[in-house]
């Protein structure tokens, strides 16, 4: 299912017309297993809809036996990877140090963060970040991404997704789609779970001062998973020459999110 190709061939790459790469990100949860499955159930609808997606993962380290994004930026050639490898298959690279590495670039240089990025990706059509929200938020400070994170069950989750919110909208002024995965199709659980819904938004309201989307996606309905895929494509910011920017480490992005983000479920 995973795949990933480095070669120095794949820099004939660099002289092909491509589309825009995609932005996508989404925020991790300790212990969430249901925010990662659904993460690549997402990439998987994505690269059915005919977009190459390749995951840089912060949650995982780069080492000798498993390179990553750390190698990648330290390499003497800039040829990108090859996503012909990865035409039906997820690309996953662990990205901990390196996007740890692009943060400390940004905030020393005062340069896009992800900008670096477009030479070694441009092979692919959608560029995934998967990291804990206070790697996340600072990295999507001129993008017009819209990241997304999934809400697990009871208090806890809830407290732990607000947490999040508070990362990204802090660093980088974005607000997110938040969406809550139901096990199974009973109405007790769906009024549980709008519910916890319903009191994130209200905490976000008061305290983060925006609306913040909300939906539920059913964990046996594959419709329920391609809906949300399209949201998110349909939301995802690029990397290019003129990134949209956002005012960096201020909420004002973050109360002046576009219309289509409020309250739904």
């Amino acid at each position: 299912m995973l795949d990933t190709g480095f070669h120095q061939a794949a820099g004939l790459n660099s002289f092909t017309p491509q589309a825009q790469l995609r932005v996508l990100a989404v925020a991790s949860q300790d212990r969430a297993s249901s925010g990662l499955e659904m993460l690549w159930q997402i990439c998987a609808n994505l690269q059915r809809l005919g977009y190459p997606v390749v995951v840089l993962d912060g949650t995982a380290l780069e080492t000798d036996e498993a390179p990553g994004l750390s190698h990648l930026l330290q390499a003497p050639w800039n040829d990108g990877l090859d996503a012909g490898a990865s035409a039906t298959s997820v690309a996953v690279l662990p990205a901990a140090r390196g996007l740890a590495q692009l943060q400390r670039q940004a905030y020393s240089e005062g340069a896009p963060p992800l900008q670096g990025l477009l030479p070694y990706f441009r092979a692919y059509g959608m560029l995934v970040l998967h990291a804990p929200a206070g790697l996340l938020g600072p990295l999507l400070t001129h993008t017009s991404t819209i990241p997304l994170a999934v809400m697990e069950n009871g208090s806890a989750g809830v407290l732990a997704c607000y947490k999040s919110l508070k990362q990204i909208a802090t660093h980088s002024g974005l607000p997110c789609t938040v969406a809550s995965v139901l096990q199974g199709d009973s109405a007790a659980e769906r009024r549980k779970t709008l519910g916890a819904l319903r009191t994130l938004q209200d905490c976000a309201e008061r305290h983060l001062g925006g609306r913040v989307r909300t939906t539920t996606v059913s964990a046996n309905k594959p419709h329920d998973v391609q809906r949300l895929a399209l949201q998110l494509l349909e939301n995802a910011g690029t990397i290019s020459g003129s990134l949209g920017t956002l005012p960096s480490g201020s909420l004002k992005g973050f109360s002046g999110a576009p219309a289509q983000f409020v309250r739904s479920h």
